[in-house]
């Protein structure tokens, strides 16, 4: 925990004016002068000393939002929790740091009474996608003359995974694209049709379409799977190539996970295919965490073209461009 106690640029002035006062003081040997002398050094010990006390007791930690895009601004949250029995703390400034340094951005709380606890946020934007680590805190306070710039630092290290930018797709993309799948009244309503097989329970199905009799004798979880049901899973293909993904590759990131988010709006269980890793379809906002999970540290890799288990729905190459394979195999460039 590093301590800092610096004077405000006020704070100069007055210490210079108390070093002269007290010089003349001395060579003059008033009494007036001493008088004043000893005022204003009682000022000074006691801005440090009620700082001091300011940023005593004090707990701070962060609340991180769900989800974190590059290049969109985000809400971090900040909880500031004063632990002293009686004495309140005043005009506190809250300041994250990445390796020691603050992200100039600042949250500031006017009074934070005794045993209480106050949450504010600040906004802020990360530019690339990927792993951001935040250091710790700068608690700092000017309390309560605004001479002396009372800080110290707190350590609480923190890692954002960052997801790729969502890209804007092409209008013929989002035409081409699934259909948004009934809502769940209309499926109950209609009871998502004829019965046409068994599949394995994925993440975000509905429970009460487990089958619990193949459940039971498979020892995992299955579910009902009607005409309805049928088609209503893309997979997504990211062609990250060494070679052919140099220029555009940013792009081609942020356009599979723009569709990737597209198509778990519409109610699509949503896969995703990459050289290197397959991520089956699935559904609900933990799947498509792992989704953006994935295309948060993709890289570009050499070697053989990804082979999955399913034919991709929508195909996104090293450069941008998005073919779509299924009916009107179209392509879509940037």
């Amino acid at each position: 925990m590093k301590r800092l106690l610096p004077p405000t640029r006020e704070g100069w002035w007055f210490l210079l004016a108390t070093v002269f006062v007290g010089a003349v003081a001395v060579d003059a040997g008033l009494n007036l002068f001493f008088l004043s002398f000893g005022m204003m050094a009682c000022l000074l010990v006691a801005s440090a000393l009620l700082s001091t006390v300011a940023l005593s007791g004090l707990r701070v930690h962060r609340i991180p939002p769900p989800m974190v895009h590059a290049g969109t601004p985000y809400l971090m949250g900040i909880s500031l929790a004063n632990a002293k029995r009686r004495l309140p703390s005043f005009s506190v400034e809250v300041e994250d740091l990445v390796d020691g340094r603050p992200i100039e951005k600042r949250c500031y709380f006017l009074k934070l009474p005794a045993g209480r606890a106050q949450e504010t946020s600040y906004r802020h934007v990360l530019p690339r996608r990927g792993r951001h680590r935040l250091s710790g805190f700068r608690l700092a306070t000017k309390f309560p003359f605004g001479l002396i710039l009372r800080s110290r630092e707190v350590a609480a290290p923190l890692d954002i995974v960052v997801y790729p930018a969502l890209g804007a797709l092409p209008p013929a993309v989002l035409r081409a694209l699934p259909a948004p799948r009934a809502s769940a009244r209309e499926r109950d309503a209609s009871r998502h049709g004829e019965l046409a097989g068994l599949r394995p329970f994925r993440p975000g199905d509905d429970p009460r379409g487990i089958h619990w009799r193949t459940t039971a004798r498979r020892g995992t979880p299955f579910v009902r799977e009607h005409e309805d049901d049928i088609g209503r899973e893309a997979v997504v293909e990211l062609d990250n190539h060494f070679e052919a993904g140099a220029p555009g590759f940013e792009l081609a990131v942020s356009r599979a996970a723009a569709v990737c988010v597209e198509l778990a709006r519409r109610g699509i269980a949503v896969g995703l295919l990459t050289r290197g890793a397959e991520i089956p379809p699935g559904t609900g906002p933990a799947h498509l965490g792992r989704l953006l999970r994935l295309l948060a540290f993709v890289a570009p890799e050499s070697g053989p073209p990804a082979r999955g288990r399913r034919e991709p729905a929508v195909r996104v190459h090293a450069d941008g461009a998005i073919e779509l394979p299924g009916a009107q195999r179209e392509r879509a460039h940037a």
